[in-house]
């Protein structure tokens, strides 16, 4: 009798661990994020317009303010984790971060390890060269030639997919500097990275010379199998593109409004 009953105990035992532990687990992010009454969101802080300080070195910018209605629609406030672009997925891997919201696009090999909203923008790729240059003057001239590219970013990808011998860079400044020192021949980024840049420094010896004709969309990232997240950002985006809060941060960061399919 005295076996049977440490017998029945010890399965109680084991029955409430895994309860507990089953608790745990099913216990999806959105609801952490509700109980805890914070979005942790992962960002650059260096790539203006979407992500970077102004003056006052406050973060500001468009995917900035994204995040910021985002949690304001979610109920709950928004934290930001700053680090360099190669960084920001490995802090969301971790755990660090629940999401990163910085011009994130679809790639085939993040969609192996992430799910995605539905898009907010959509932006054309820009090729950029020095004033003085006359050979490259189409994405097609870039086989051979240095681009300054983010090793890990999707134009990274796809300047190396065109020929281009990589070289790292971890900002637009940076980018810009060797450009205008002809240690890199070119480059390739949204067209509203290059757009602020040039307006904010008329001088800088650089020039867009193509466009895109296809566009790129930005998507905030969830964890594979978040369904109950990525539905709640979703609805967040959508009530946001409804009451026309999305067009006005475009505008003001952007000068146009790139939320659109155009």
């Amino acid at each position: 009798m005295k076996k049977l009953v440490l017998v029945i105990l010890a399965m109680m035992f084991i029955l409430m661990g895994c309860t507990s532990e089953t608790s745990s687990v099913d216990k999806d992010q959105l609801q952490t994020i509700l109980d805890n009454g914070v979005m942790i969101v992962g960002t650059e802080g260096t790539y203006s317009p979407n992500s970077y300080h102004d003056e006052d070195g406050e973060l500001v910018g468009f995917d900035v303010e994204v995040a910021k209605k985002i949690g304001e629609h979610l109920g709950v406030e928004v934290e930001f984790f700053e680090a360099e672009w190669d960084s920001l997925f490995a802090a969301m891997d971790s755990g660090r971060v629940d999401t990163v919201i910085n011009e994130v696009e679809y790639s085939e090999d993040r969609a192996l390890k992430y799910d995605f909203s539905k898009p907010y923008t959509y932006v054309r790729g820009a090729l950029l060269v020095a004033e003085d240059d006359t050979e490259i003057t189409s994405f097609d001239d870039l086989a051979g030639k240095r681009c300054a590219q983010n090793l890990t970013s999707s134009w990274g990808t796809e300047a190396q997919s065109l020929g281009c011998e990589l070289v790292s860079v971890d900002s637009v400044y940076q980018t810009m500097e060797l450009i205008a020192s002809d240690r890199a021949d070119a480059t390739l980024n949204a067209e509203t990275a290059f757009g602020d840049y040039i307006s904010k420094h008329p001088d800088e010896p650089v020039k867009i010379v193509a466009y895109s004709d296809d566009t790129a969309s930005s998507l905030v990232p969830v964890r594979k199998g978040e369904y109950a997240l990525r539905e709640a950002i979703d609805e967040a985006l959508d009530a946001m593109r409804e009451s026309g809060e999305l067009e006005e941060i475009s505008e003001k960061y952007f000068g146009i409004d790139v939320t659109k399919e155009r």
